[in-house]
């Protein structure tokens, strides 16, 4: 399975990403061997994911994820934290 997540950083900036091991992938992120934006933001927490089956799949949901807006970042994780 491959992952597109969204994560809080520290400083409430939140950081875009994919992964085919989303925990990994957070504990990478939180020992600052992630993402060169995260490694001075740590700690991070996870507060978004979609799964797809393909690595590319999940690398186009990214793309879009970033162009959206903080606002409209804050929508998606919003609607997905009622949804549960």
């Amino acid at each position: 399975m491959n992952y597109t997540y969204l994560v809080k950083c520290a400083d409430n900036t939140l950081y875009c990403g994919w992964t085919n091991h989303l925990e990994k992938r957070i504990e990478a992120h939180n020992q600052g061997k992630g993402a060169k934006y995260t490694k001075t933001r740590r700690p991070v927490e996870l507060v978004y994911y979609e799964s797809y089956p393909t690595k590319e799949e999940a690398m186009r949901r990214e793309v879009q994820i970033k162009k959206l807006s903080r606002k409209d970042k804050l929508l998606l994780i919003n609607e997905s934290e009622s949804k549960e």
